[in-house]
């Protein structure tokens, strides 16, 4: 008896339908983690879609955190592997998902090739060397396979996270008025666990790669007919938002 086929999972079109409910999803980020993530993790998959069958692929999650993305990629036919560098992060909605590994994004605990999909989502601003953890994200992945990597932007609106607008004051700036205001530090510290990462040098990166095939470079959130901003020097840093860049290994 064969096993029932999964069905096909609609892509996310890029529609300004779309991109509205997006934004509003951003703003209860932090009073409402379960909805603003459900929606993301669910869209996220829709995009990858455009590129590759999820189904029969392993998949790694960069930054996977406590598992918001886990049952979006399952659905769609992954098998999944989420990877973060904290424990508690991991641990935030209950006991860690299934295979969870525990790593840093910049020296990712797998051999060459190991993956067929490599994905990280809002993770690459939180380290301090973005670009050997892209560089490593490629490496894991097997020849023709897919690597998609998204993040915030520091001069985009939500550069500063929580701490947003003042980070444009500078971070230092922006994260001691967040404590004087709220009683207690941010969660993403500039300089600690928040740093600046610009679209100019996420193109520079992946056009200097030797092993990464750049496919597709957009702002991830905004309809298609806004997508020409990315190739606009200075004003992406500010309009973008949030960059997604989608390659294979070569």
């Amino acid at each position: 008896m064969t096993a029932p086929s999964l069905p096909a999972v609609p892509t996310s079109r890029p529609t300004l339908g779309r991109s509205v409910r997006l934004f509003r999803a951003h703003r209860v980020e932090q009073s409402d983690p379960d909805r603003f993530y459900g929606i993301l993790a669910t869209d996220s998959v829709g995009q990858l879609t455009r590129y590759v069958d999820l189904r029969g692929t392993r998949l790694l999650d960069v930054g996977g955190g406590p598992g918001y993305y886990a049952q979006a990629f399952r659905d769609a036919g992954a098998s999944y592997t989420p990877l973060d560098s904290d424990l508690g992060e991991l641990s935030g909605l209950g006991d860690p998902e299934p295979g969870t590994v525990v790593g840093s994004g910049m020296a990712l605990p797998f051999r060459d090739g190991s993956f067929d999909v490599t994905y990280s989502s809002n993770v690459l601003e939180h380290v301090p060397d973005p670009w050997t953890m892209a560089d490593e994200m490629v490496r894991v992945t097997r020849p023709g396979g897919l690597v998609a990597i998204s993040w915030t932007l520091w001069y985009g609106p939500w550069g500063g996270h929580e701490t947003a607008p003042w980070h444009y004051l500078g971070g230092e700036y922006a994260a001691r008025r967040y404590e004087r205001v709220h009683g207690h530090p941010p969660k993403n510290r500039f300089g600690t666990s928040l740093f600046e990462v610009t679209a100019a040098a996420g193109l520079r990166w992946a056009r200097a790669s030797e092993q990464f095939e750049l496919l597709d470079a957009f702002p991830r959130y905004h309809p298609r007919w806004a997508h020409w901003v990315i190739r606009v020097p200075v004003l992406r840093e500010v309009v973008c938002w949030n960059v997604l860049l989608v390659g294979r290994r070569r």
